[in-house]
């Protein structure tokens, strides 16, 4: 292969100010001969030329096959023309780990790009013609060849640095070699982070968008964002000339408003219409996301970084959620006004109006605490709700003689209808005999995370200034109801104590934990 014969082909991209690029003093002396056989009228033998240079150079196709190399390479390399020439790189000169991966790299880098690579340092074992192996170090730079636009050479030019890299080694105080090799891993370890971190903003389960400017031209938008808005060419284009709809919509304006004040805007499953390709009507999302600006160092506003989620399935998901617990609800009601209905009727005598009143009292307890869950969807209800709702609902205007106050503690469904009736049997207790049959009389009531065990709580109700109290000779419905305390599992965690000075309460139970 004549290297003169290669320069001779129109192919070879020459730029029209190279020879003032060369002129100026580039060193290259593949762009010397490339320029000089191309603007300056002279019959020169380049292969000699380059044949009788000092430095190692070596000429491969783009099968990285041997196809030209000079004396200095073969002395460099310790080789016979002949034993390499027409071989594949790694077949003349076999290597392994990290030399292979450095120089393969560089290799497939030119030719998939058509520019230019260095290695500034790279270990390679050499065979001595003894057959004995030395470890030697070169700089490598790796020139491409083109043809076309597609790479058809690669013009390897190296220096043996072994003497250097020995030096460095024995003298670590001139550190040159070791720069190299730092700067190189810290250009290498960038550019994997760089990748990884492209990786992760195009998969991320949120929409990301980044808008630049003031016109909000999109910079990048990930998969998710992509598939949101059914666009794929959104790069360059501003967000009113591709997404037309949501300027009526308010949402430019509000990018207006983020970038003029430099405050972020939190959007709270605010609806979107956007036009979908084929289909007459826009489709309408539910969008919960965020526009945070993006600011320069002199703290002015240079984009805005757009990322959400579409909660459009959940809110759907809520909404028939509401519906089928409000019809729950109402059915309960009727149930408990027809059991109301047959224990009136049931209980008509004089004799049983007392226990008439009882048990309609303990139905609206009942009733309270399921209007308390209802509103959360029959999920988890706070003790303080429990207690001061059903409080309130049994007592009346005496609320004001309660003193309530507690941790954040939340109970189930179940075990928060048996607070609640467990609460109005107190209150019932209180108005009858204890502290709330006196204007003086004070309750004290507490709930808080028990310390010595995880996942419970203690209630406590304290009654005082009001009649002594005794231990009662019998034990009825609302005293065995309030012993079992709410626990589901049967353990003896509640304890009444009938102090004259008041009756106490403590009670332990499970409680929910987020």
């Amino acid at each position: 292969m004549q290297p003169a014969a290669i320069a001779a082909s129109d192919s070879i991209p020459v730029q029209n100010d190279e020879f003032a690029y060369f002129a100026a003093g580039h060193p290259n002396l593949w762009d010397w001969w490339r320029i000089a056989y191309l603007y300056l009228p002279m019959n020169i033998d380049f292969e000699q030329v380059l044949g009788l240079s000092p430095n190692p150079y070596v000429l491969m196709d783009s099968d990285l096959q041997l196809v030209w190399m000079n004396d200095a390479y073969l002395r460099a390399t310790m080789r016979e023309r002949g034993a390499i020439i027409g071989r594949k790189m790694f077949e003349a000169f076999p290597s392994e780990g990290e030399s292979f991966q450095l120089l393969s790299s560089s290799l497939e880098h030119v030719l998939k790009t058509g520019e230019p690579d260095e290695i500034a340092l790279i270990r390679y074992p050499i065979q001595n013609r003894d057959g004995s192996v030395d470890t030697h170090y070169w700089s490598a730079t790796h020139t491409p060849i083109l043809r076309d636009g597609s790479v058809e050479f690669i013009l390897q030019h190296t220096v043996n640095v072994t003497e250097i890299e020995k030096l460095r080694q024995t003298r670590d105080e001139m550190g040159i070699m070791r720069r190299a090799q730092s700067v190189q891993a810290e250009n290498l370890s960038l550019k994997n982070e760089t990748k990884a971190l492209l990786d992760y903003f195009e998969h991320a389960p949120s929409f990301t968008a980044v808008l630049l400017g003031p016109d909000h031209r999109f910079g990048a938008a990930n998969e998710a964002y992509r598939k949101l808005v059914g666009r794929e060419d959104l790069i360059g284009q501003t967000v009113a000339s591709v997404l037309p709809e949501v300027v009526d919509q308010g949402f430019v304006t509000l990018l207006d408003k983020v970038y003029q004040s430099g405050e972020a805007y939190l959007g709270q499953q605010e609806e979107l219409s956007l036009a979908v390709d084929g289909q007459p009507e826009h489709q309408k999302f539910v969008l919960n996301f965020v526009y945070q600006p993006i600011f320069d160092d002199d703290g002015s506003v240079s984009g805005i970084i757009v990322q959400g989620h579409d909660v459009s399935q959940e809110v759907q998901a809520i909404e028939r959620q509401s519906v089928l617990v409000n019809e729950l609800n109402h059915r309960v009601k009727n149930t408990l006004s027809i059991v109301q209905g047959l224990a009136m009727q049931s209980l008509k005598d004089r004799e049983a109006e007392e226990g008439r009143a009882i048990f309609n009292a303990r139905l609206r307890a009942l009733a309270a605490a399921h209007n308390l869950l209802t509103e959360a969807y029959w999920k988890e209800a706070l003790v303080e709700e429990i207690v001061k709702a059903t409080s309130e609902a049994a007592v009346g205007e005496a609320i004001r003689q309660f003193d309530l106050d507690g941790d954040r503690v939340m109970l189930e469904p179940q075990a928060a209808v048996s607070l609640a009736m467990i609460v109005h049997e107190l209150c019932t207790n209180a108005l009858k005999y204890g502290a709330l049959s006196s204007d003086k009389g004070r309750i004290k009531v507490r709930w808080k995370r028990d310390p010595e065990a995880a996942s419970r709580f203690i209630f406590s109700w304290e009654e005082k200034n009001g009649p002594q109290v005794s231990t009662p000779q019998g034990t009825g419905f609302g005293t065995r109801l309030i012993s079992r305390g709410i626990d589901q599992n049967g353990e003896e965690s509640a304890i009444i104590t009938f102090d004259p000075k008041g009756m106490r309460y403590t009670m332990r139970a499970g409680y929910f934990q987020q």
